[in-house]
């Protein structure tokens, strides 16, 4: 029987640091994302609710809830401001009144478009700053990134 050796290990990753960045990429990214669009500013949890319904249409208030790690009444409250805004709609089950289904409105994707191509213009500013080196680095870190969002999602 042949061993396959272990990967090479790679330089040691500061995660706190790590962590810090992106935290604070984030922050930068949707403040600086707001100016020039016509949309309210949302708070992060209802942008990550909307997200969660774009991407799972006729999903339930609990399924959300469950997905975020958040309590349902949580959700519920930040559901109603949402159908309230015209981004989200409830749709109750037919064969069971207590079962509501939720689903992304046209204007939400219209918002999700807008915000999404804000944050990709604050980013290319940014990154426009670095060397073609660190332009590079990033690119290939890309599927990384992609799949440590993956990784934390479950």
């Amino acid at each position: 029987m042949t061993t396959v050796p272990d990967a090479p290990a790679g330089p040691a990753v500061d995660h706190r640091a790590l962590a810090v960045a992106l935290h604070d990429i984030s922050s930068e990214v949707r403040r600086k994302s707001l100016e020039g669009t016509d949309v309210k500013p949302l708070p992060n949890g209802a942008i990550e609710i909307i997200r969660v319904i774009e991407s799972n249409p006729g999903i339930t208030v609990a399924e959300v809830a469950a997905r975020l790690g958040r309590q349902f009444s949580n959700v519920s409250t930040q559901l109603r401001e949402l159908v309230a805004l015209g981004l989200v709609t409830r749709t109750r089950d037919i064969a069971d009144k207590r079962y509501v289904s939720l689903y992304p409105t046209p204007e939400s994707l219209r918002v999700k478009t807008l915000l999404e191509t804000a944050w990709g213009e604050a980013l290319e500013i940014a990154v426009s700053q670095l060397s073609p080196v660190e332009q590079a680095q990033i690119q290939a870190s890309l599927p990384a990134f992609r799949r440590i969002a993956a990784n934390l999602g479950h």
